[in-house]
C-alpha cells in the first residue's frame, strides 16, 4: 500500500479482511468443524473476488487509457501484481492450516479426509468402482485436445488435466475431464470399522482414468479451474427491456473473459503450457494452488461426530411479549420493536408478513427485495396475500449480483399470483430493506406499519448474518417510507425527508450535517464522538470528512468488517481515529451510525456502506432509532464490540489485523457471545417482570 497516500487501496484492504477470515481457521480454540467452515468461507470469498474485482481490473487494464488511470488513481498492473503476491502468501497459509492442523485434527477423531488417493483404504476399492461406473461416469465429458485446439472450461468448474500416451503407437496427447460437482457431491463417504473416510470425487475419477481412456497410459490428473468475469455487462439500462437484457447477460456469464487460471502447483510445465494456450490465458492469469480446488465445498463435508467437534448452536431468543400476543400489529401499536438477528428468532419477521397476508383489515402490502431466499416464506406470504384479495406490490432488484436468476424466478411466481411487480431502476440498484403494511383500525381509519432492516428479507442468511430490524407504526417514519415506495414504484420525486436518510436525496447532506455538528461541539470544547459500524468505507469524500473531524478534535471509532480505505493511524491524527475489525461466529453485516450530539445521541441503522456505489448509485434507506430504551440497547450492543478483546483486531495504517493484548486480570470479552447472554438475560428479566 502507498504509505504516502491518505487512502488504502480498496482491493488490498479487502484481502486484509479475507486474511482475517483465514486466521479464524487457524484458531485452535474453535471446534474443528467451525475452523473448516472458515476455510470454506475464505475460499468462497476469494473465488468471488477473482470473478468480480480482479476481472474488473483486467477490463480496466484492457481500456489502456492512461488519462482515466491517472484521474481515478488506479494502476491496474501494480494492483494485479500485488494481489497475486498477497493471495499466494495467503494460499500457502491456507494449505498449511489444512494439511498440518485440520487433517490431523480430523484423524484424531477417526475422520479421514483423504487428501491424496494413496490415503484411500484398499477395502474401499469395490465400492468406489461401483459408484464410479453407476453414477459418476454418466456425467463425465472427457476431451482429447487436438493441436492448436481451444478448450472451453466453464466458469468455476473443476477439471483434471491429463497426459495420455498411446499404448500402441507411443504418441503423446493432452486431455482434460470435468469433475461433476454439482450435480454430484464432492465427498464420498466410506465407513471402515470406527473410521469415517471422506474421499474427493476428484480421486474417484483419478482411480478410474484408464477406464475413461482405454488404450492409453494416463498420467495422474492435475486439477485446474478457470474463473471468468462474472459481472453483467449491460451497456444501456435506459432503453429497451432491462429484464430481457439481464436474462441475455446471464447466459453469457459462464463464457466471460478469464480472470484466473488456478492450477495444481505440481503440474508439469508442458501440461500447464498446453492448458494456457488452449484457454487463451497468460502468465498474469496463473495462480498456483494445491491438489484440490473449490475448497468452499468444505461447507458440505459431513460431520459424523457431531456435536463433539462442531460449534454448539445458540438457541434463538424469543420475545415473550410477542409470543403471548394475539396480534403483532397490536404490539407495534404500543411501541417500536427492535430485533437483533440471529440472536433473536427471525420468526417474528415471518409472522409480520403472515399476519398481514390473512388479516381481513389489511388493505395493502409493499416490500423491496434484494436477495430472496431460495425457499422464501416471505414471498409465499405475499403470494397468499394477493390471492386473499390484498393489494400487494413488490420491488425486485434483478441486478443483485449472483442472485439475478433466483430473484427473477420469484418475481415470475409473484406476478402469476397477482402481485404487482416492479423491476430494477435503470442506472440504480435498490438496496433498501423495507416493507409497509396499510390496514384499517377499529374506527375505519387507515394505519401504517413498517419494517425497516439492515439485512435482506432472507430467512437463510438471517441465521448467519448479524443484522437488525425495526417494526414501527411511527407516523413520520411510515409516511416517509411510503414516499420512498412511491419513488421506486412510480418515480414520484421525494420532496422532503425529516427522519429517513435516503441516498439520491438527502443522505450525504444529512451525514455531512451530523459531522459538522460534532466538529462544532469539539471546537467549543464539548465532548464530540462519531461511531460508525460499516461493512466497507471507501468513499474519499466521506473519509476526508472524518479526517477533518478528527483534526478538529472529534473522537472517531470505527468497526469495519471489510474494505477500509481510511488509514486509522496516519499523522497528524494521532489516536483520534481508531478502527477495529470483528470476525466471529456470525458475519457482521449491519451498518450503525451513532453521533454523540452533546450527550443526546442520534442513532441510525441501515444497509448503506460509505462506498460510492451506496451513497451515489443506489437507493438506500437509513432509519433512526427514536425510542430511548432502544437507543440504549443499540449503544450497549456497540459497546460489547468496542470492548471485544478476543475476536476483534485493531487495524493500523497498513491494515494489519493486530491482536488486542489485554493486561493480566482483564476479563475476556467476546462481543457476540456476551451480547447473546446479555440479551437473553434481558428478555428473561422482562418476562419475569410481566
Amino acid at each position: 500500500m502507498d504509505k504516502y497516500s491518505p487512502y488504502n487501496n480498496r482491493d488490498l484492504s479487502w484481502l486484509s479482511f479475507n486474511g482475517r477470515v483465514l486466521e479464524e481457521a487457524a484458531d485452535i480454540s474453535l471446534p474443528l468443524y467451525e475452523r473448516i467452515k472458515f476455510l470454506a468461507i475464505y475460499s468462497s470469498n476469494l473465488d468471488e473476488f477473482y470473478r468480480v474485482r480482479v476481472a474488473g481490473l483486467k477490463r480496466f487494464k484492457a481500456l489502456n487509457k492512461k488519462r482515466i488511470n491517472k484521474e481515478l488513481n488506479i494502476d491496474p498492473d501494480n494492483n494485479l501484481e500485488e494481489i497475486k503476491v498477497r493471495v499466494h502468501r495467503q494460499l500457502e497459509l491456507f494449505g498449511t492450516i489444512l494439511t498440518e492442523n485440520i487433517l490431523p485434527g480430523l484423524r484424531a477423531h477417526n475422520i479421514v479426509l483423504a487428501y491424496h488417493k494413496d490415503e484411500i483404504p484398499d477395502e474401499a476399492g469395490p465400492s468406489l468402482s461401483s459408484y464410479f461406473k453407476s453414477r459418476v461416469l454418466s456425467y463425465l465429458q472427457p476431451v482429447v485436445l487436438k493441436p492448436d485446439e481451444k478448450a472451453f472450461l466453464a466458469n468455476r468448474a473443476l477439471y483434471l488435466m491429463l497426459k495420455l500416451t498411446s499404448v500402441e503407437s507411443g504418441e503423446l496427447f493432452y486431455a482434460y475431464v470435468n469433475i461433476p460437482v454439482p450435480p454430484l457431491d464432492r465427498f464420498y463417504h466410506f465407513q471402515q470399522h470406527d473410521t469415517s473416510y471422506f474421499i474427493f470425487l476428484d480421486d474417484i475419477i483419478r482411480l478410474n482414468l484408464s477406464f475413461i481412456f482405454p488404450g492409453y497410459n494416463v498420467s495422474d490428473g492435475f486439477c485446474v479451474k478457470l474463473n471468468r468475469d462474472a459481472d453483467l455487462q449491460i451497456e444501456d439500462e435506459f432503453s429497451g427491456d432491462l429484464v430481457e437484457k439481464i436474462k441475455t447477460q446471464l447466459k453469457k456469464r459462464n463464457v466471460g473473459v478469464p480472470s484466473r487460471l488456478l492450477h495444481d502447483s505440481n503440474m508439469p510445465f508442458d501440461m500447464l503450457n498446453v492448458m494456457m494456450e488452449a484457454t487463451e490465458t497468460g502468465d498474469e492469469d496463473l495462480v498456483p494452488g494445491g491438489r484440490y480446488h473449490n475448497l468452499h465445498d468444505l461447507f458440505t463435508l459431513p460431520n459424523p461426530k457431531d456435536p463433539e467437534i462442531a460449534i454448539r448452536p445458540w438457541p434463538a431468543i424469543r420475545k415473550h411479549l410477542l409470543d403471548k400476543s394475539m396480534s403483532i400489529f397490536n404490539e407495534i401499536d404500543k411501541q417500536d420493536i427492535l430485533f437483533h438477528f440471529p440472536y433473536h428468532s427471525y420468526d417474528y419477521v415471518l409472522r409480520f408478513f403472515n399476519e398481514a397476508a390473512i388479516n381481513p383489515n389489511v388493505l395493502e402490502i409493499k416490500a423491496t427485495f434484494y436477495r430472496v431466499a431460495p425457499d422464501s416464506f416471505i414471498v409465499n406470504a405475499l403470494i397468499s396475500a394477493a390471492r386473499n384479495g390484498k393489494k400487494v406490490k413488490a420491488f425486485i432488484e434483478v441486478k443483485a449480483r449472483f442472485d439475478e436468476e433466483n430473484n427473477l424466478r420469484w418475481a415470475n411466481k409473484m406476478k402469476e399470483a397477482g402481485v404487482k411487480i416492479t423491476y430494477s431502476i435503470p442506472g440504480l440498484k435498490v438496496h433498501a430493506k423495507a416493507a409497509l403494511v396499510n390496514k384499517t383500525d377499529e374506527n375505519g381509519n387507515i394505519k401504517s406499519y413498517a419494517y425497516l432492516g439492515t439485512g435482506n428479507f432472507n430467512e437463510k442468511t438471517a441465521g448467519i448474518y448479524a443484522d437488525h430490524g425495526l417494526l414501527t407504526a411511527h407516523k413520520e417514519l411510515t409516511k416517509e417510507i411510503d414516499t420512498v415506495f412511491k419513488y421506486i414504484y412510480r418515480r414520484k420525486p421525494i420532496e422532503k425527508l425529516n427522519r429517513l436518510l435516503v441516498s439520491q436525496f438527502n443522505m450525504t447532506d444529512r451525514f455531512n450535517a451530523l459531522i459538522d455538528r460534532e466538529i462544532e461541539n469539539a471546537k467549543k470544547g464539548k465532548k464530540a464522538d462519531i461511531l460508525l459500524k460499516l461493512n466497507n468505507i471507501e468513499d474519499k469524500k466521506m473519509i476526508d470528512r472524518l479526517y477533518e473531524a478528527a483534526l478538529a478534535g472529534v473522537n472517531i471509532r470505527l468497526i469495519i468488517r471489510g474494505i477500509c480505505c481510511l488509514k486509522p493511524g496516519i499523522k497528524p491524527l494521532g489516536n483520534k481515529i481508531k478502527a477495529i475489525r470483528l470476525v466471529d461466529r456470525y458475519l457482521e453485516h449491519s451498518r450503525i451510525f451513532i453521533f454523540h450530539n452533546g450527550g443526546n445521541p442520534e442513532v441510525y441503522m441501515g444497509s448503506a456502506d460509505w462506498m460510492q456505489r451506496n451513497l451515489y448509485h443506489r437507493i438506500e434507506v437509513i432509519f433512526p432509532i427514536l425510542d430511548k430504551s432502544l437507543k440504549k440497547e443499540v449503544i450497549s450492543y456497540i459497546a460489547f464490540q468496542l470492548h471485544d478483546n478476543t475476536k476483534a483486531r485493531i487495524l493500523d495504517e497498513e491494515l494489519n489485523n493486530n491482536v488486542i493484548l489485554s493486561k493480566n486480570g482483564t476479563p475476556e470479552i467476546r462481543a457476540q457471545r456476551h451480547f447473546y447472554l446479555w440479551l437473553k438475560k434481558k428478555e428473561e428479566s422482562e418476562m419475569i417482570a410481566t
